[in-house]
């Protein structure tokens, strides 16, 4: 009896899957909701708790059933939210509302700029944050925008309520998406 010494690779050593897709869920009103994988998605059709008003072109497919892979599904029946959560002010917040941009030279944003310094009254607050990449933010210094002849690409605000959604993707948001998520003020 010959034993085999090659060692076996474990399929997750050597397969690494795809991002999953993700989906916009909408309140039967159009409001969003959240954001949910794609395979989660498909589970509310079949179980037709929600309907597809956006789908990609790539296909699921079962042995009797054929999904377009949605995008953004809207749920059948109204779901009432008790509150409305405010978007925590963070670095991962700040660069997403950026969309990872230095707010000065559209390069990638690497570090915070205050506006306004803070040694100069600045607040820590979504108006005077912006994301910078690191040249930007030190030869801007301790100065503020009009005088380091920097002008801003658009005036910090902070996100609106849906913002909040995208704040943990990582990723961009799919385009689908636009129409129903304001994420400045």
């Amino acid at each position: 009896m010959t034993r085999n010494t090659e060692p076996r690779l474990a399929a997750h050593h050597w397969y690494r899957r795809p991002a999953m897709a993700q989906a916009l869920v909408l309140n039967a009103t159009y409001e969003p909701l959240s954001v949910v994988s794609a395979r989660r998605a498909v589970v509310l059709l079949i179980n037709r708790k929600a309907e597809i008003v956006h789908a990609g072109e790539e296909l699921w497919s079962s042995e009797r059933l054929r999904f377009p892979v949605p995008t953004v599904v809207r749920l059948r029946r109204y779901v009432k939210v008790p509150y409305h959560r405010r978007v925590p002010l963070n670095r991962r917040a700040v660069f997403a509302r950026d969309r990872h941009r230095c707010q000065y030279c559209a390069g990638t944003a690497e570090n915070l700029d205050h506006v306004l310094p803070r040694s100069r009254g600045g607040d820590h607050a979504w108006e005077n944050i912006v994301a910078a990449c690191r040249s930007c933010n030190a030869r801007k210094g301790n100065r503020t925008p009009p005088e380091a002849g920097m002008p801003l690409a658009a005036a910090p605000r902070a996100p609106r309520r849906h913002g909040r959604m995208l704040i943990g993707l990582g990723a961009q948001p799919h385009p689908t998406w636009g129409a129903y998520l304001e994420l400045t003020g």
